[in-house]
């Protein structure tokens, strides 16, 4: 154990050096999400998706993962690695879709649904994934729907907007849960258009939480790693980016050509396009969380194996 007190860093460490001695000696493996701080993205060993970090915890043979993104996710860590150590930088890290669907009132929802199938956005509680039948991530939600037949009626649940995008793809109606991300949610039309018309020569790529309203000005529609792609192949050098604007520090690193503008939210003096709770985790808290072994995800072993079964599933049907 370190001489300083849990939650307090020596000002003199080189935390980049610190953080690589003590994977190597604790046998960690990083995942960190696109919407992290330049910095934790620059030293972990994955960065990705929701699906594509899902995947690499699944695979993973670390004795401990080190998941630098919001409390759901690293949940999902645990749910698939139930013998292993997960840590997340900051416990507070949560998620307003997650939050915005609790467990009470979603299965006094689904009873009003019997005949329903119930396919879980994977931004939501390990409760609700176990009430689930799969879960999808904005990478494969499109997939996943149309896994089912067309004459079996769904539940999509927590995010109405991802919800809707995915009814629209598919002309395929779907009962939706009434959710939304507090941060796509608040990217604004007008000053979205306004973009457009002050970079003519430039793409727009959305993620599927924004509102219709934003998506319909889209030139393309994706997932974090979706956009990625299209900042690779499209021949626009400007891309307006309606999505947290963490991702754009990938998008620069593959694209050094290119110029990438965050598309802002509801109210330019406050930095609305950020997520509050991605940006909670910083770069001293993932090496405090590693020094100290906490703040550690647990889940029950019964919600746990529950949770397990559509998030396999999921899985299946993304190999």
């Amino acid at each position: 154990m370190s001489e300083f007190p849990l939650g307090s860093v020596d000002p003199t460490l080189d935390l980049f050096s610190e953080i690589n001695r003590l994977r190597k000696e604790m046998n960690a493996v990083i995942l960190a999400h696109f919407y992290q701080e330049p910095d934790i993205q620059d030293i972990a060993d994955v960065i990705g998706d929701s699906l594509a970090l899902s995947q690499r915890a699944a695979e993973t043979e670390a004795e401990v993962i080190v998941f630098a993104g919001v409390h759901f996710m690293a949940e999902t860590a645990k749910i698939l690695n139930p013998d292993k150590q997960v840590l997340l930088p900051d416990l507070e890290a949560g998620c307003s879709l997650a939050d915005g669907c609790p467990p009470d009132e979603f299965a006094a929802f689904l009873a009003d649904y019997p005949n329903h199938k119930v396919v879980s956005y994977i931004n939501c509680s390990a409760a609700t994934k176990a009430m689930s039948d799969v879960i999808c991530t904005s990478s494969n939600a499109v997939k996943i729907v149309d896994s089912y037949p067309p004459d079996q009626p769904l539940v999509f649940a927590p995010d109405r907007y991802l919800g809707d995008w995915v009814s629209r793809s598919l002309d395929r109606q779907m009962v939706l849960w009434p959710g939304s991300c507090e941060v796509h949610e608040m990217f604004n039309e007008k000053k979205l258009v306004e973009l457009k018309v002050a970079h003519p020569d430039a793409r727009v790529a959305a993620h599927p939480e924004c509102p219709g309203s934003i998506l319909q000005h889209a030139d393309h529609i994706g997932s974090t790693s979706g956009i990625l792609a299209f900042a690779r192949q499209t021949d626009a050098h400007k891309i307006i980016v309606v999505t947290e604007p963490g991702i754009i520090h990938q998008m620069q690193k593959e694209n050094p050509d290119k110029e990438f503008i965050p598309a802002p939210g509801t109210d330019e003096t406050c930095n609305c396009n950020e997520c509050p709770y991605m940006r909670k985790n910083t770069l001293e808290k993932l090496y405090l969380c590693m020094r100290d072994r906490t703040p550690e995800i647990t889940v029950d072993p019964v919600l746990a194996e529950a949770a397990l079964t559509p998030i396999n599933r999921m899985l299946e049907l993304s190999r």
